[in-house]
């Protein structure tokens, strides 16, 4: 890339595609994540008070905007509501459609993720422009700081700051 972008734009494009889902107190809630991190305050950055497994059926004790109070038993914590689905997922798939054991998952759909891959990739297809733009994004996630993300978060009211 030859222009420079906000590191804030990224978290944005990153955020924008977070759906949130009604949830009430005393209803059910499933994780929809390999594991979900329960915080012990709802705030992005906060101290982990505990996690749960994928597809874990927990109760919505209380609701701050878009964030969860919720419970498995005696585990408790606070979980962003993008993290949680309304509705029980598939046993054998995750919501994004992949399977969730990892002997059901392809060789290439793990690979996808790889940053090595992608500059092998690029450079075995003399991409020169692409493994470009790779290094750029990834010099530009170094240089974020988490407190520079919540703090614009908080500022344009998006993610759990809406």
């Amino acid at each position: 890339m030859k222009t420079s972008a906000r590191p804030a734009a990224l978290a944005t494009a990153l955020l924008c595609a977070t759906a949130l889902l009604a949830f009430e107190t005393g209803g059910p809630a499933y994780t929809k994540r390999v594991e979900t991190k329960l915080l012990a305050e709802p705030k992005p950055l906060a101290e982990a008070a505990g996690k749960l497994a994928f597809g874990r059926k927990v109760k919505v004790e209380q609701v701050q905007g878009a964030w969860l109070r919720i419970s498995d038993g005696p585990t408790a914590g606070w979980v962003f509501a993008g993290n949680l689905s309304a509705t029980a997922p598939n046993e054998g798939k995750g919501l994004d459609g992949l399977p969730v054991a990892a002997s059901e998952t392809t060789a290439t759909a793990a690979a996808r993720p790889l940053t090595p891959a992608a500059v092998e990739y690029a450079g075995r297809r003399n991409l020169s422009d692409a493994r470009a733009d790779l290094d750029w994004l990834l010099e530009q996630c170094q240089t974020i700081a988490p407190e520079d993300v919540e703090a614009f978060l908080q500022e344009k009211k998006k993610g759990e700051f809406q």
